[in-house]
């Protein structure tokens, strides 16, 4: 056998399955781009998490995607079918000690500005070894540690700790579809609008306007002028009136909003925000001048659903149906048909009708697509 094994002729031994599951997959994601934050010659600068949400284009996009999806229910299903099945308890709440809907609003909101988000498990399964509870970790807590060529994650660390590779301890990688997180794709865009914002709060703090003190008689002397001027300063942060001789004439130099441009500047940051957020800019009022194409609330959720929310609820979504977390022939999904993109009632309506017409539900059905408690003493059939 030794001989058949070296020329690579033997029948490898079959692996055994472990007596329980362990965590081993997308723990250490391969680094998908490890060219820095050079761009064409142009340098992205990462900016903090906190000076970002100061924006207020950049925390109504982040408050948008989170305040939609979070509190999305997360279902389970079978894979042949679609049946729904039980809940699992993790699914229902990852974290025994928050409700499901902050871990998920601050796992979108990793995403959203780092393109990963990290949960930690808490607890294993008796049963099968799978995860039972997890903690959400922030991006700044945890460091990849990666391979000398920069290509691939060895391990990580949270809190400079090394994680395991399965068990209580490991780490739940989600990784985004977005290129790159705000932070890093969008710096200099939001810095630019942060720049903006100040220069705006430096013109309200300072309304009486800023100018030059013109001498059109002979020169003072240093002293003197250096008084003049500290009486001048001194009487304008009072609101005081000042007085000038008739050889010095002031002459303002300061501009007023509109001259400056800096209505239409902080428009077109957030519209340039909208833009880095794949958010179209009317939801966050970014257009001056809106599109008359007509669209229903329905036709411009399933547009905000498609071109914005796809990418999140896809990464929650396949992390989450992976097997190492959920059994073979099962996924996770959001509800979000059922809640966000529920159609009217009277469309509802109309489509029972007609199912119920063509034989293809029953009343007690129609009850449980709507919601309604079914009579007393009736079977309800699950769909």
């Amino acid at each position: 056998m030794g001989i058949l094994s070296a020329l690579g002729l033997a029948t490898p031994p079959t692996l055994k399955e472990p007596e329980t599951a362990q965590i081993l997959s997308e723990y250490h994601a391969p680094v998908m781009n490890s060219t820095g934050n050079w761009y064409y010659g142009y340098q992205q600068v990462p900016i903090a998490r906190d000076a970002a949400m100061a924006v207020p284009a950049v925390a109504n996009c982040r408050n948008l995607i989170v305040n939609v999806l979070a509190p999305l229910e997360l279902e389970l299903y079978r894979d042949s079918d679609d049946v729904e099945l039980p809940t699992p308890t993790w699914l229902k709440q990852p974290d025994y000690r928050q409700p499901r809907a902050v871990t998920i609003s601050w796992t979108l909101d990793s995403l959203f500005f780092y393109d990963v988000a990290y949960w930690r498990v808490t607890e294993v399964s008796k049963t099968d070894g799978r995860p039972s509870r997890f903690e959400f970790v922030n991006f700044n807590r945890v460091s990849p540690k990666l391979n000398r060529w920069g290509t691939e994650v060895e391990y990580y660390t949270v809190d400079q700790t090394k994680c395991p590779d399965w068990g209580v301890g490991s780490l739940i990688t989600f990784q985004g579809m977005n290129g790159g997180g705000v932070l890093t794709r969008g710096g200099r865009t939001i810095q630019a609008a942060l720049d903006l914002e100040k220069a705006v709060a430096t013109l309200a703090q300072t309304p009486m306007p800023s100018g030059i003190i013109l001498n059109k008689g002979a020169d003072l002397p240093e002293d003197q002028i250096t008084g003049l001027l500290s009486s001048w300063r001194n009487a304008r942060s009072n609101r005081a009136t000042a007085y000038l001789s008739a050889n010095l004439e002031f002459q303002a130099t300061q501009f007023s909003s509109e001259e400056l441009g800096y209505d239409k500047a902080r428009q077109y940051m957030a519209l340039e925000i909208s833009r880095l957020c794949n958010i179209p800019g009317d939801m966050i009022d970014a257009q001056i001048i809106r599109s008359n194409t007509y669209q229903n609330i329905q036709d411009r959720r399933r547009d905000f659903v498609d071109m914005c929310l796809m990418n999140y609820i896809t990464a929650i979504e396949d992390r989450l149906s992976m097997e190492d977390l959920t059994p073979r022939g099962q996924y996770v999904k959001f509800e979000i048909n059922e809640a966000f993109l529920r159609s009217d009632a009277i469309t509802r309506l109309t489509v029972i009708e007609k199912m119920l017409q063509l034989g293809l539900i029953s009343v007690q059905q129609a009850q449980v697509m709507e919601d309604l408690a079914p009579s007393e003493g009736t079977n309800v059939e699950e769909i």
